[in-house]
């Protein structure tokens, strides 16, 4: 008969003292889904070809990289055509946070034109907004570190963590947050 054995002898390795366990974490980002908007756009230039107010104005919306281009025949149809895709963007819960409107240009042949950038990432400077906020939140064994266009969140406990997920959300920090990766 065979001695039981404890069930680390049989991987070969024992279980070492002392070792870390991974400390709870998520990852703040502030990404577009580009999918959402192409859609918004196909249904912000069909209302525009089948609307009365838009008719013989050639209202259209183009979507460049990282920004779309409204055109259309005056400056008053661009505002209404902007007021129209917005409503589509809110409607495809796009938050409107992540568009930038320029401001409105004359075009060729008496037309008018304006870009809109669409904002994804986090910058340095919204980064260091959140590291401040993660910080002034005293919430013991928080931090809280820049990773590129995101900021990855790490503390000791679950609770502590979805103390600064709320946070976040309340604060106005001037991009869309969607909270990522939270691990335990």
């Amino acid at each position: 008969m065979l001695a039981e054995q404890p069930a680390w002898s049989v991987s070969g390795a024992a279980p070492r003292a002392g070792t870390l366990q991974p400390m709870p974490s998520f990852d703040i980002v502030s990404e577009v889904d580009l999918q959402e908007i192409r859609n918004a756009v196909d249904q912000a230039n069909r209302e525009a070809t089948t609307r009365f107010d838009f008719k013989n104005t050639d209202s259209s919306i183009e979507i460049g990289d990282g920004e779309l281009t409204l055109a259309s025949s005056t400056e008053d149809r661009i505002r209404a055509l902007y007021q129209v895709l917005e409503e589509k963007l809110v409607r495809r819960d796009i938050s409107l946070k992540s568009i930038e409107p320029k401001g409105i240009e004359e075009a060729a042949k008496g037309t008018a034109r304006q870009k809109v950038i669409l904002k994804a990432g986090i910058s340095q400077e919204v980064g260091k907004k959140i590291n401040k906020l993660i910080k002034e939140l005293n919430v013991k064994g928080v931090s809280s570190q820049i990773q590129g266009e995101q900021v990855r969140v790490t503390g000791k406990k679950r609770d502590d963590l979805q103390a600064v997920i709320a946070a976040c959300k309340e604060a106005d920090l001037g991009v869309p947050l969607q909270f990522n990766n939270f691990r335990d």
